[in-house]
């Protein structure tokens, strides 16, 4: 069986390097078995790569493309605490925030692009209990925000 990491280069994909906070919190906070993944947004180099709101100058798939990057910032934040991606044992909760207009009703489509890559890198063990909400603005206007709960070794 491949790992998470072999799996991603099979997928075309690689992780960014991972990002400091942008304030006064860890990106991850490992309590026993459980690791708290602090919020992550759509970043490559210190810079938001996507922005905007869904429902007027973001679609559906440019959002998935967004959710995409931000596991994958995720991921990068996992791996800097852990050493290695395959500590990665299940993921339990994805909190998705979506930056969206008031009429927007599909925030679990755009979601869908993070989970789909956690369940390419992890097969069916890692399926995880989700929020996708629509909110009124995000941090420095990015498209997407994950934070998430996952099991550890």
């Amino acid at each position: 069986m491949s790992t998470p990491e072999e799996r991603l280069a099979e997928l075309g994909l690689e992780l960014p390097a991972p990002f400091p906070p942008a304030a006064a919190y860890v990106s991850v906070r490992v309590h026993g078995d459980i690791a708290y993944v602090a919020g992550h947004g759509p970043m490559r180099d210190g810079k938001a790569v996507y922005t905007g709101k869904l429902g007027s100058d973001v679609d559906i798939e440019t959002g998935r493309l967004s959710a995409q990057l931000t596991a994958l910032n995720l991921l990068a934040s996992l791996k800097a605490e852990l050493g290695d991606l395959g500590r990665v044992t299940g993921f339990l909760k994805l909190l998705v925030l979506v930056n969206a207009t008031p009429d927007f009703t599909r925030p679990h489509l755009v979601a869908d692009g993070a989970s789909d890559l956690i369940h390419a890198l992890y097969g069916p063990s890692s399926r995880h209990a989700r929020s996708a909400i629509g909110v009124a603005a995000l941090p420095l206007n990015i498209a997407t925000e994950i934070e998430a709960v996952v099991t550890v070794s």
